[in-house]
């Protein structure tokens, strides 16, 4: 059979199924600059989350030194920076739909960098407001490019292993941010923690253009798809929620990262306010359980997807929400446990368990669109999860947190905790629904096949 090279990447044309990228022969295994690339992309998306966490990180004293209550905590991680990042990537999405991907990678690099930077600098709420919203407009051009470069680097039936090793940034450089973070805050204080941080981002920025080369759009893909029309700014958003199994990937991911941000957002100043731990112990133990739990949840739910949506397309939806289900007791004994070990050792259940979807909707999404609209549709699935979860989750942990004081003074975190818990039904049953309506989508291919 004849082969096609793209850079380093060598496949065969295997015929691909339209909407998902079936293949009907296993595609050699991707060259050595495809997964240059992807480590490099993986790596910057470390530093995008690290510096995304590391307010929540450092909440402890930056409430010692700027005087903010929890309330005001959840607005600035929430619904400020959610506000931003959140819109501020659809047009974002459709300039690198249209432009160069890495170009657009690069600048918003340089920017979020820079913005964290800016918090160290901060002498009042205000300001930190403002420099935490700067970064949320930077780190709105991170992720999207990001998908569809590596997905323009890796053939159908490789995609899922190759987003689950992207997606390993959050738990990376949560864990990184956590260890560097508090260690650097302990020994000298929380500005100098951002200030350092945010300077590697800006050398990061220079490598990008150093190290990834801007892949021929859909030049991995059946070959009629990858020569389609391009799509405008106003069609593809009328593509993506004209869709229902878009649509409910979307939303079910959002209501699973009302736990994920609205908990994790909290979560070191839980584990130190109301379980004793430390800085020193956040920056070791703390670290370590989001290394192993989250990154192996992420990395091994790739490998499954990968695994069981090549014979259904339920899997994109049945894996989350098994997931999730067994996730709904280590949740409850994290949040009980009355010692920090004994809430660390629950932990790693959640960690583990919480982050199945991510694989399994940023997949989805995109082997369900064209090549053309693989960076707006995966801004609109940002947009719409996000501004669900990272909005409202940690808004309403904080808000909970203020609420319950009166009542809870000591324990106010926990209540807020308690609160997530219908979080967890709500996403099993729009994960059930979606897993219904792939079903319903898969059969009509086969009907429609079937035909003469």
């Amino acid at each position: 059979m004849a082969s096609r090279r793209f850079s380093d990447v060598v496949v065969d044309p295997a015929p691909v199924d339209k909407a998902l990228g079936e293949i009907a022969a296993p595609p050699r295994a991707p060259g050595t600059r495809a997964w240059v690339v992807l480590f490099m992309l993986c790596f910057v998306y470390v530093l995008n989350f690290l510096d995304r966490q590391l307010l929540a990180i450092l909440a402890k004293p930056i409430q010692d030194s700027l005087h903010v209550s929890d309330g005001q905590l959840g607005l600035i991680g929430g619904l400020y920076f959610a506000v931003f990042y959140c819109f501020i990537s659809i047009p974002v999405g459709w300039i690198a739909d249209k432009t160069s991907r890495t170009w657009v990678l690069t600048l918003a690099c340089a920017i979020w960098s820079a913005a964290t930077m800016a918090c160290g600098l901060a002498a009042n709420y205000a300001q930190l407001v403002a420099a935490r919203m700067t970064v949320g407009f930077g780190e709105a051009g991170g992720v999207p490019p990001s998908y569809a470069i590596v997905t323009d680097y890796f053939p159908p039936g490789r995609r899922g292993t190759a987003l689950g090793i992207y997606n390993l940034g959050p738990p990376i450089g949560a864990a990184l941010g956590v260890a560097f973070g508090a260690s650097i805050a302990a020994a000298y204080s929380w500005r100098d923690a951002f200030i350092v941080l945010g300077s590697v981002g800006l050398v990061a920025a220079v490598a990008i253009v150093l190290v990834v080369r801007e892949p021929v759009r859909g030049g991995l893909d059946q070959a009629p798809t990858a020569k389609a029309a391009a799509t405008n700014f106003r069609q593809t958003i009328a593509m993506f929620f004209s869709r229902p199994a878009l649509v409910l990937a979307a939303l079910a991911s959002g209501s699973t990262q009302l736990i994920t941000y609205g908990a994790g957002n909290f979560a070191t100043l839980f584990l130190m306010r109301e379980k004793g731990m430390t800085l020193g112990q956040v920056a070791i133990w703390y670290a370590l359980v989001l290394f192993f739990g989250m990154g192996g949840g992420i990395f091994v739910s790739g490998r499954v997807i990968d695994r069981f949506a090549r014979a259904s397309k339920q899997s994109y939806a049945l894996v989350p929400a098994a997931s999730l289900a067994l996730a709904i007791p280590f949740y409850i004994g994290f949040v009980w446990a009355p010692t920090w070990p004994v809430a660390l050792a629950f932990l790693i259940g959640p960690t583990f368990l919480n982050y199945f979807y991510l694989s399994s909707a940023v997949t989805l999404v995109q082997e369900e669109v064209r090549p053309d609209q693989r960076v707006m549709s995966g801004a609109l699935l940002l947009l719409v999860m996000n501004m669900i979860g990272l909005g409202f989750g940690p808004t309403l942990v904080g808000a909970a947190s203020d609420f319950f004081r009166a009542s809870y003074p000591h324990h106010s975190l926990q209540m807020a905790f308690y609160s997530l818990l219908p979080c967890y039904g709500l996403a099993i049953i729009l994960f059930l629904f979606l897993a219904r309506v792939l079903r319903r989508e898969q059969r009509r291919e086969k009907e429609r096949e079937q035909r003469p």
